[in-house]
């Protein structure tokens, strides 16, 4: 073997390992986007992974040792296109298909082997330039050294930078590019017939990942666009999330990985019902705090007071703040409320916003995403609530959305037996949002608070003392029932919520 060929080698396996941390994050990423339950999801995916990469190696006894170049070289070339064209497979497999579980379980499968014959053909080439002890060290030092740096790409700047099918197709030339490489490297040690014929596949295939990704806005549009029912006018990858903002007509929506976050015909039932019960409730209004809300709805609606002179609205995310801030859809329908003076943004995450110190607030607003995952039912957990009174004037008065009494009936209570633990005196109520359906509230204060003092003297378009009246009552479908208050080291929200939108939707 020449010795800048086993130079190569040694870049190759490098390369390689980016890439194949690279494919496993994106199908638990993809799959947790469609899917959500993203514990379970990135659980599938690195195990099947894994045990696929095991038996990727055992089939590496079947290759003779006359064909370990040719079978490197395929290996890289057709890893290359597997991979490449994975997210784009699984956005068909969800929008086309009933069997997105089935095709993600297979390609997470099929790439694990391929990489797990990867390492020993390797190591067997190298052993030509040391011992096995030597060709072994190296081959796995490098290979860990990579997943360490594709764990640190991935997240801070191939997913934002390049989104998911742009990030795979790029992966993916990386792969057949040092397909190709092995070929010219070794072209004095193959047969011709076999260097001109492996070289072709290589072309072929950079040359379809060079078109799809030349394509690839085009066609994650169209996928994209038949996932949801109106026209996308602004889609983005963030580092945290999928946004989507839909139109028709004069309606939008929007949504966070595919979960509806609000449609403007209805939203403000819901708004409404969040924040002026609190707000008239408050002893003092003059400092707010909004955690979640970075659609600027919220503050929407609290700005309609005249008494509050500062606002923190706190969400992680700044690319929904900064389409709050600039997309004129969004700024027409929240007043432009985020580019307001009274209003401060601040993109971090709220449990960490919480835990410092600060000037005490006479309300404080949580309007987050349902709990459906562990990283998000931190914020609705005892320790939460309690780092929330903390903050609270005397007189302070919080309102949290709880999601759907009727269905996540379990998760609905969990949050209301947390806010208790926490010290609270707790009201509950609930509206029927039809964008949703029926959707639930906590309003929790000091002892003695009276839910019907609350009086409304800013324009509203649906809560009024009449209808407030009414929205406590729950029927026997959504009444309480004895769950488990939500703590940090026993999150029981999130398995909550899961299970009752697995039997009801």
């Amino acid at each position: 073997m020449p010795r800048l060929g086993a130079l190569f080698l040694l870049v190759a396996i490098f390369s390689a390992a980016v890439c194949a941390i690279v494919y496993q994050l994106l199908i638990g990423s993809v799959s947790s986007y469609f899917l959500g339950n993203s514990v379970e999801q990135f659980s599938l995916t690195i195990g099947f992974f894994l045990a696929a990469m095991g038996l990727g190696s055992w089939l590496s006894r079947f290759v003779a040792d006359d064909l370990l170049l040719t079978r490197l070289a395929q290996l890289e070339i057709w890893l290359g296109l597997l991979g490449g064209i994975s997210v784009g497979v699984l956005y068909v497999l969800y929008g086309y298909t009933d069997h997105f579980r089935v095709g993600m379980l297979a390609l997470s499968t099929a790439i694990g082997a391929l990489i797990g014959l990867e390492v020993p053909l390797i190591t067997r080439l190298l052993r030509g330039h040391g011992t096995l002890r030597t060709a072994l060290s190296n081959v796995l030092s490098l290979d860990y050294l990579g997943a360490l740096l594709a764990s640190l790409l991935f997240p801070y700047i191939l997913l934002p930078f390049l989104g998911s099918l742009h990030t795979a197709l790029v992966a993916g030339l990386v792969n057949a590019v040092l397909g190709l490489g092995v070929v010219l490297a070794f072209k004095g040690v193959l047969e011709q017939r076999t260097f001109r014929w492996l070289g072709a596949q290589a072309l072929v295939v950079i040359a379809v990942l060079g078109a799809l990704a030349w394509q690839g806005e085009g066609l994650r549009a169209r996928w994209e666009s038949d996932l949801y029912e109106d026209r996308i006018v602004h889609s983005e990858q963030s580092a945290y999330q999928q946004i989507v903002l839909t139109r028709r007509d004069e309606h939008l929506r929007l949504y966070l990985n595919g979960h509806l976050q609000f449609a403007s015909i209805d939203e403000h039932r819901y708004h409404e019902a969040l924040v002026h019960p609190a707000m008239a409730l408050a002893l003092s209004r003059e400092r707010v705090l909004i955690i979640g809300g970075g659609d600027g709805l919220t503050a929407r609606e609290v700005l309609k007071y005249a008494e509050v002179q500062h606002v923190d609205l706190v969400d992680l995310d700044p690319a929904v703040t900064r389409l709050a801030q600039r997309n004129i859809h969004l700024t027409r329908l929240n007043d432009n409320a985020l580019n307001r003076r009274q209003v401060r943004v601040i993109n971090e995450d709220g449990f960490v916003f919480l835990q410092r110190e600060h000037v005490p607030y006479g309300a404080i607003l949580i309007d987050l995403p349902d709990p459906r995952e562990e990283s998000l039912a931190k914020l609705y957990s005892v320790e939460a609530y309690r780092l929330c009174r903390k903050l609270l004037s005397p007189q302070g008065v919080l309102a949290t959305q709880a999601s759907s009494p009727y269905h996540v009936r379990e998760a609905y209570w969990s949050i209301a037996a947390a806010l208790e633990e926490a010290g609270f005196a707790v009201h509950s109520y609930h509206l029927h949002v039809p964008s949703f359906g029926e959707w639930g509230f906590h309003l929790a204060g000091p002892d003695g608070l009276d839910p019907t003092a609350a009086s409304f003297a800013v324009p509203t378009r649906y809560i009024d003392r009449q209808v407030w009246s009414a929205l406590a009552v729950f029927d026997g479908d959504m009444a309480r029932l004895p769950v488990q208050a939500n703590r940090l080291d026993r999150p029981v929200l999130a398995r909550y919520y899961r299970q009752s939108t697995s039997t009801q939707f």
